[in-house]
Parts: structure tokens; sequence; C-alpha cells
């Protein structure tokens, strides 16, 4: 059963003007959002990113270091950088990607690129769970991490399912702190991580 990707949003009652990805590239070629503005494209809404604490900027790096060491060749990671989707973009904090860094030069990544993303969560935790969730779902992202750093835990979300607002994940597995949890890229298992180390 997919997992419930719902969630609670105050929508305006009065017109308000959704902005296709082309109209946000746009928008940032002319300088009228920058790198200083915290704001990323979901579901063609312009979403406030939340300020980092430090917890969240050092579990985010130790991640993407473990990560890198254990990628095969044909792999690498990005870190809080852009996925090209049909009405987002967004910027998850991990990001591992087919091919090489060269090939992210000219454009941003698309899912198809993508075998895994990673959000990490403390202040975000409803929003992953559900609008980000579903974004990725969509996307058909094999693979969704969540680093719950509220909970310590790592959620996993595999096998993307359904459409639109009805897209989910079929399978969600919780890693305590005392788990490892395994790396998957392309339906196989190339390393593992403690959990603890990262929460």
């Amino acid at each position: 059963m997919a997992i419930q990707t719902q969630e609670s949003m105050d929508v305006p009652t009065y017109p308000i003007w959704r902005l296709s990805v082309e109209q946000y590239h746009e928008m940032i070629a002319a300088g009228i959002l920058t790198d200083d503005d915290p704001v990323e494209l979901l579901e063609g809404w312009l979403i406030t990113k939340m300020p980092k604490k430090p917890k969240h900027s050092h579990a985010t790096n130790f991640l993407g270091d473990e990560i890198r060491e254990i990628l095969p060749q044909g792999w690498f990671l990005r870190i809080q950088e852009p996925i090209t989707m049909n009405d987002s973009e967004p910027e998850p904090d991990v990001i591992v990607i087919r091919g090489s860094r060269a090939d992210d030069e000219e454009r941003h990544p698309k899912p198809s690129d993508v075998a895994l993303v990673v959000e990490v969560s403390d202040a975000t935790l409803q929003r992953d769970r559900t609008l980000k969730l579903r974004i990725y779902a969509a996307a058909r992202i094999p693979v969704y991490w969540i680093l719950n750093l509220q909970d310590r835990q790592l959620e996993i979300y595999t096998d993307p399912t359904g459409l639109g607002a009805q897209a989910s994940y079929r399978r969600r597995d919780i890693f305590a702190e005392s788990d490892d949890a395994p790396v998957m890229i392309e339906g196989r298992e190339v390393g593992r991580v403690k959990v603890s180390a990262l929460v």
C-alpha cells in the first residue's frame, strides 16, 4: 500500500499564478532570483527553504562523504543542487547521479539521471514526508531517503507509484540509530552506512 502524502497547506482563496520551470529559469537568468534567495520551485510554487542549523549542515556533509566513498564507477554525488523536473526544481541535500561531474556543466540533472535523493530533516520533516515525497515519487526517483534528525532514524522509501497528487512510494523502511542502512544503486547494494554516525 502506498504511503499517504497529503499535506495540509493554507492556499489563498484569491487568484494566484503558478510558475513553469522555464519561467523559473528565466527569473534566475534575469537576476530576479539569485543564489541568496532561499526558495525552490515545488509543483509550480516558489517555496521558502528553511535556514540550515549546524546539525543539519554537519549531517549533510558527513553523509555526502560516507556515500561518496562507496559509489561505483559511473556515479557521482552532489550536495544541495537542483534536479530539473516537469513542474519542480527541488534542491535535495544529497543526490547520487549517473555520469561524471563534467556532465552537469551545461544543465541540471533530470530524474532519469538520479539513483538516490536525500533530505536531511529537522524543521522540514512534515514537508519532506509529504510534498517532497510526492514530487520524488511522481518523478520516479527510485530511492528516497529522509535522514530524520528529530527521531534519530533513517527512513528509506522505494518503489515509486502513482501520478501527480496520488504519487507515493509503496515501501518504507525505518533504520534506527543502531542499524546499518544499505546504499542501493539501480537495485544493487553498493555499501552500507551507520545510522548512528549520521543522526
